[in-house]
């Protein structure tokens, strides 16, 4: 007997009813919200669509913004033929008969929009296997990411697409798809003023996110309730941020963990870090800055401060959240009871400011080398010594412009690992010293 029978049969309309941000899924470019640097009557791709010439594209921006639903109505209005696969759950035989399908349909007169979600989830080989569609014009590539292109995608892809940047939902846009919703249910939603503000709030620049919340509180409320913000965040059960990311909260909080962990203070660095998780502060932003304090406080007076937090990044892409959070606060922690040093950050200061001033001045041309016997007869190489054939492997000449004279950029402290590269440098300039260097 079928299970089927046992199946609590749905009423039609309800089982029918797709979710609100389905069916307010815009239909033209023109009803799209929030990106009017993109889809405007003057927006970069209405302006490919007038030309009449669609190239490859990576659609970069946080989830919510219309990237999908962007992709597809540009196949629509450009004329092609739309296909959509997900990094997440294809691999190269999905992608071979996608270009298989592709080439067929180009023998027949029509080319393909292939629309490749999270395309960062491929790996360097999968991406690569898009190179040869995309330059014969088997397929136009529109794939979409929420990580930096610059250092998710290949150069070889990247050179071969535009960069679209699409941009979180500001709280007009946000706004004006409540209204849309409400146009479209034929009621308003049960909410006070600030009510309404703190839902806009809580999705956050997603615009699928504004609807959910929408459809969730029309579900909740009962006949002529209106809820506050307290009421709010009890039905829907989420936190509205504590900060706009765009306002000053956000970068109020970010500069308190910075210098917090500048300061040695692991304590209130993980109070500034659990107030940003707790704001709904994205993860990979919190770890990028971490990075940055690595780099920039920590520096060479422990060399692993780097490593462990690009390890905390990666452990956050593997676990996701709230696990990975773990790892994050494990790499804040490090850094702030790390030794501190930001003699690299002076001295790469102070090196932009001189190549700045002096960036016409040639190298001497004796650490050139001389491929070509014009070069040779031109004292290219001439008095180089070869390092390794010096006693203690250091020769002490000059590397710097004649006309420059040698700099000092780098002075490391007496702190961490430093210390020991501190010793090495006077070494050396003791050697360079009695060597006339």
């Amino acid at each position: 007997m079928s299970d089927d029978l046992f199946k609590p049969k749905l009423p039609d309309a309800v089982a029918s009813r797709r979710p609100l941000a389905d069916r307010l899924r815009p239909t033209v470019l023109s009803e799209v919200t929030g990106q009017p640097h993109l889809t405007g009557e003057d927006g970069a791709l209405r302006r490919m669509i007038a030309s009449g010439s669609l190239g490859s594209m990576i659609f970069w921006g946080p989830p919510g913004t219309g990237k999908t639903t962007v992709a597809r109505l540009l196949s629509g209005e450009a004329g092609l033929a739309f296909e959509q696969i997900s990094a997440i759950f294809s691999g190269v035989a999905d992608l071979k008969k996608v270009f298989e399908s592709a080439r067929i349909r180009r023998m027949d007169g029509r080319q393909t929009l292939l629309f490749v979600d999270e395309i960062h989830r491929f790996n360097r080989a999968q991406q690569d296997s898009f190179l040869p569609v995309m330059e014969d014009g088997t397929v136009i590539l529109v794939g979409a990411t929420t990580e930096n292109p610059s250092f998710e995608l290949n150069a070889a892809l990247l050179s071969r697409a535009r960069v679209l940047t699409f941009r979180a939902h500001d709280e007009e846009s946000l706004a004006e798809l409540l209204a849309r919703a409400e146009q479209a249910e034929e009621k308003l939603l049960p909410l006070t003023d600030d009510a309404r503000a703190t839902l806009i709030r809580m999705a956050d620049g997603d615009g699928r996110a504004v609807l959910t919340l929408a459809e969730e509180v029309w579900r909740a409320a009962r006949t002529d309730e209106v809820f506050d913000p307290d009421g709010l965040v009890t039905i829907v059960q989420r936190r509205a941020p504590v900060y706009d990311k765009a306002q000053d909260g956000h970068y109020n909080l970010i500069s308190a963990l910075h210098k917090s962990v500048r300061g040695s203070d692991p304590d209130a660095a993980l109070y500034y870090l659990s107030r940003m998780f707790d704001a709904g502060e994205d993860p990979l932003y919190i770890g990028r800055r971490l990075v940055r304090m690595a780099v920039e406080d920590i520096g060479l007076a422990d060399p692993q401060a780097l490593v462990i937090c690009n390890a905390a990044k990666d452990a956050y892409d593997y676990l996701g959240s709230p696990e990975g959070e773990l790892a994050l606060a494990q790499a804040c922690v490090y850094l702030a009871t790390a030794p501190k040093s930001n003699a690299v950050y002076v001295a790469f200061k102070a090196a932009m400011r001189a190549a700045k001033e002096h960036g016409s001045l040639l190298p001497p041309k004796r650490i050139l080398n001389a491929p070509t016997k014009l070069m040779k007869g031109e004292g290219y190489g001439d008095g180089y010594r070869y390092d390794h054939d010096e006693p203690d492997a250091f020769s002490g000449q000059d590397y710097f412009p004649d006309k420059l004279g040698r700099q000092t950029f780098y002075d490391p402290p007496e702190r961490g690992f430093e210390r020991d590269i501190r010793k090495r440098l006077d070494w050396w300039a003791k050697l360079r010293r009695e060597r006339g260097g």
